[in-house]
């Protein structure tokens, strides 16, 4: 095996293992939030403390890596995963475990990395497919982590979710020291502490609010005063990397085209996948009539398929991409994304339509996900590279993190009474969504997927072909470093 393929296999086990174990914890919710004797919010946290985290420290390891070299903060980011897991399996308490997740978080910055190694490794004619093949552990991952989760949390209880993941992450993290290579430049500049601590404060104190909307109110003085002040972090954050020497992230490089798009609708796009996502979750396991009814392991069967067709159909987009370039690919993502919801409202009375719908909202996804970094990762000088993609992972997070929250407020808005007739007496036993709150959902999304189209309208196409791939080669560099 070349060296090529082999860094793409060990980046792209360890991608399954962290999305595996990422999509794991979600069918131990409810044992965590019971065996800690916590509320459903608390335990919602479970899941946030290592999303904020990784949206937080994903530029500020994006810059390491480019200034220290890839593999050193490669290897570091797994070190961090690995005693975070292995913390969380023994956690005492829940404050332990919160402690844990967000350790977990420093690991997240794998994914940013991993791209920007398989760009330095692979011709930028084949970089799209390398790229579609770790997008596609985005995919895999949580389908195995709802599947197998399941039995895991049933049988051996939650613990052993983060056990397993240990033992895994570090039988990867001796792997990647011996085989993976150096690769890149590095450029001895100096680390934007300052800076970095601003955007990762400024993106802590958005997400918190994002993800206590629903439970302190969104108009709330505490919750209000969140955004409030993570607004002017991003504010104070932007002056100061105007005026440093040494930025973070020079603010100029927004300013090519591509890179721009693809943070833009990586935002966009985040808000309206993640928020059919739930849509997904949360219909397949309601009680019929209200749902499907399914129990957590037949709900994480129904959505293999789904990522079956980001497996077979990211690799596939990835070998189109330079033959057709990223602008068409994108456009099919958005439109097919926009079938898909528009589906979901009519088209959803049993598990079988609700699979189909999920599948093309798959095809959708990768379609979107492979030229998003894939612009980054060639539109940027070499030196901004792995920093560039840690904020595109930083973007898409905020996006990521408000769809869930957009979907749950509906489902809590829109709901209708649960009634047993008893003593020829209607009783109220609680309330579920309604069908309503769940065309909203699709709605909202299919609003975003729209608005990922227009955006993408923009973008300027780039192909590889043929005899002309040097030439290529050399009017992109030369394109997007002026």
């Amino acid at each position: 095996m070349d060296i090529k393929s082999r860094t793409l296999l060990i980046l792209s086990l360890m991608l399954l293992v962290v999305n595996y174990v990422e999509t794991m914890v979600i069918p131990a919710l409810p044992t965590i939030e019971q065996d800690f004797s916590i509320s459903p919010t608390l335990a919602g946290w479970v899941t946030s403390a290592y999303m904020i985290v990784a949206a937080a420290t994903s530029p500020l390891m994006g810059k390491l890596a480019d200034t220290y070299g890839k593999k050193k903060m490669y290897v570091t980011a797994i070190g961090f995963y690995i005693i975070a897991v292995a913390m969380a399996g023994f956690s005492p308490n829940i404050w332990v475990l919160l402690g844990a997740r967000a350790i977990q978080g420093v690991g997240f910055s794998m994914f940013p990395i991993a791209i920007a190694y398989i760009t330095d490794l692979y011709p930028k004619e084949k970089v799209a497919f390398a790229q579609a093949v770790l997008s596609a552990m985005i995919g895999i991952g949580p389908a195995l982590g709802l599947l197998i989760g399941s039995y895991v949390v049933e049988d051996l209880g939650w613990p052993y979710a983060f056990h397993t993941a240990a033992i895994l992450s570090l039988i990867l993290f001796i792997i990647s020291i011996k085989y993976l290579p150096h690769t890149g430049i590095r450029y001895k500049e100096k680390v934007d502490y300052l800076g970095s601590t601003l955007i990762g404060l400024a993106t802590v104190l958005v997400l918190v609010y994002i993800t206590e909307g629903p439970t302190l109110g969104w108009a709330s003085v505490c919750n209000l005063s969140l955004l409030i002040s993570g607004l002017v972090t991003y504010g104070i954050f932007i002056a100061v990397e105007r005026k440093i020497k040494e930025p973070l992230l020079r603010l100029d490089l927004f300013k090519i085209r591509n890179f721009a798009v693809a943070n833009l609708v990586g935002i966009i796009s985040g808000v309206g996948m993640f928020t059919v996502f739930i849509f997904l979750v949360y219909y397949s396991q309601l009680p019929s009539p209200y749902g499907l009814g399914l129990s957590i392991i037949q709900s994480g069967l129904l959505m293999s398929p789904v990522a079956f067709g980001m497996v077979i159909f990211g690799p596939m987009f990835g070998r189109a991409l330079p033959k057709i370039g990223p602008k068409p690919i994108l456009i099919l993502g958005s439109l097919l994304s926009s079938l898909a919801y528009i589906m979901l409202v009519y088209y959803r009375s049993n598990p079988t339509e609700v699979l189909i719908d999920g599948f093309i909202s798959s095809i959708g996804l990768v379609a979107v996900i492979i030229p998003l970094v894939n612009m980054v990762a060639l539109s940027l000088p070499e030196q901004y590279r792995t920093t560039g993609m840690g904020m595109n992972a930083l973007l898409r997070t905020i996006g990521g993190a408000a769809g869930p929250v957009v979907a749950t407020s509906f489902m809590q808005t829109y709901q209708v009474p649960v009634i047993m007739v008893y003593d020829n007496q209607p009783l109220v036993l609680g309330f579920m969504p309604s069908s309503t709150a769940f065309n909203y959902i699709a709605f909202f999304g299919l609003a975003m997927m729209i608005l990922t189209l227009i955006v993408s309208l923009w973008t300027k196409n780039y192909t590889f072909r043929g005899v002309a791939v040097q030439e290529n080669k050399t009017h992109l560099t030369n394109e997007y470093t002026r």
